[in-house]
């Protein structure tokens, strides 16, 4: 009897020549996605550092820097665990269809403000919000989307990893091709060049062929499936101590890239292209950590590599707040940049793996707060000591001058390290619950099988 469904096509598309590191790419489904969503990406980064560099290019203000990225993030702290019930309840691709298509409206928007001469700081605000809003929806629905594309578990760690290589390879080549563009024309083609890449993701969801049963669930209220969602997140200790510490980081550590354009202009006295190099540099360090985990064979040994990659981060950007020169800042940005994916695909890795299907998007939208809902809060605080340290002698006596955007982020990776620090106290009490969940779903052997192989050896 030939089997149905995912099975059979997992296997049928088991080629000898896809590489173990590759394996996520035997899917057709999460090829498509995989094919789409690097377009797509790419634009998503050109809009990226489009929008910080008209921003400051407007202003002049690291305070407004941050508040602009406050106002596009805010609305994913306040609304992702509303969506996060709304996606366990729907078709996870027609919502991710429905992100899709409204970004690429709110982008070509804003390409034809920029380009009409028309775009104020203002317009800005208000587009930014309509994006916080659409990624509120469209993260914890792409992650929770992820295990239906990929269909055997076993795969479920790679397709993370690949897919944090595809988002770390559109950050290599999205803003150094911004710098480019905005040095020869404008902003406002950024916005365009990514209104047009979102065709291609919407394209390869509408060419995907799912058999994704239908979770059978008792009918309650949003609040009521709200509340047991957090009570899960909450009372789960993996889950909950690595989202406490991924909120730390996304408060303290990931705003550094708000700083980005005045590193660039103020630090290294350079342009739109020194930006498009210092990102570029951030997304080869985090796409060399992609890599590196699409290489693994098993998600054993990533919850130890959480805090260690939270420390690389926390001290690269102390070394890039303390560099005036451009080679050390490209290096720093580099170490910051593999620390910070490494801890983010190995936190994704596990709560992927270790939650209950029936509630995965509720807690990728908890996941989705502490990522992008905490960053708000962070860029809001950068901005405002950005602007509000004023630029003082490393050392008491003399030493060199840093500015408060280099204090900014020095001060925040030190509480980066603090926080890796206190999840190693964490360890043994995380051992302890999840090695049980490991030894049932056969990740690693279990206690009969581990003491037969001890006495063996």
């Amino acid at each position: 009897m030939q089997p149905d469904g995912p099975e059979r096509e997992t296997k049928s598309l088991a080629a000898p020549g896809i590489s173990h590191a590759w394996r996520a790419l035997r899917h057709r489904n999460f090829r498509l996605f995989f094919g789409g969503q690097t377009i797509s990406l790419i634009g998503t980064w050109m809009t990226r550092i489009a929008t910080a560099w008209l921003v400051y290019r407007l202003t002049k203000s690291a305070l407004l820097l941050g508040t602009v990225s406050f106002s596009g993030q805010i609305p994913t702290f306040l609304i992702a665990p509303f969506a996060g019930v709304w996606v366990d309840r729907l078709n996870r691709r027609k919502v991710l269809v429905w992100t899709q298509t409204l970004a690429m409206v709110q982008s070509f928007a804003l390409a034809a403000l920029t380009l009409s001469g028309h775009i104020t700081v203002g317009w800005i605000f208000g587009l930014a919000v309509m994006q916080g809003v659409i990624n509120a929806f469209d993260m914890p629905g792409r992650q929770a989307f992820m295990v239906q594309m990929v269909g055997d578990r076993a795969d479920l760690g790679n397709a993370i990893a690949i897919n944090s290589s595809m988002v770390n390879m559109a950050r290599l080549i999205g803003p150094s091709l911004a710098g480019l563009v905005i040095a020869a024309t404008n902003e406002g083609w950024c916005f365009f060049i990514d209104g047009v890449s979102y065709i291609a993701v919407i394209a390869s969801l509408l060419m995907m062929r799912l058999d994704i049963p239908a979770v059978q669930r008792v009918a309650t209220s949003t609040f009521h499936e709200l509340k047991e969602g957090w009570s899960y997140v909450s009372s789960f200790l993996p889950i909950k101590t690595i989202l406490m510490l991924f909120a730390l980081v996304s408060l303290m550590g990931m705003p550094f890239v708000v700083l980005m354009p005045i590193f660039a202009a103020k630090v290294l006295h350079g342009g739109p292209h020194t930006l498009g190099f210092l990102m570029g540099a951030m997304g080869v360090g985090a796409l060399i950590s992609a890599l590196s985990l699409a290489a693994r064979k098993t998600v054993r040994g990533l919850i130890r590599m959480i805090p260690l990659a939270a420390g690389v981060f926390g001290l690269g950007l102390i070394g890039f707040g303390l560099s005036g020169v451009f080679w050390l800042s490209m290096l720093m940005v580099l170490i910051a940049g593999m620390g910070m994916m490494q801890g983010m695909a190995a936190s994704n890795t596990i709560i992927q793996t270790l939650v209950s299907e029936d509630k995965r998007g509720r807690v990728m939208s908890y996941y989705t707060m502490a990522f992008v809902g905490m960053a708000p809060f962070g860029s809001l605080l950068a901005g405002t000591m950005a602007s509000g340290i004023p630029p003082v002698p490393m050392w008491i006596v003399a030493g060199p001058v840093l500015t408060g955007a280099q204090w900014t982020v020095m001060i925040n990776g030190a509480f980066v390290v603090l926080g890796a620090a206190w999840f190693f106290t964490r360890l043994p009490a995380l051992r302890k619950v999840v090695r049980p969940i490991y030894q049932e779903m056969g990740i690693i052997p279990a206690a009969q099988e581990m003491a037969a192989e001890q006495v063996q050896s």
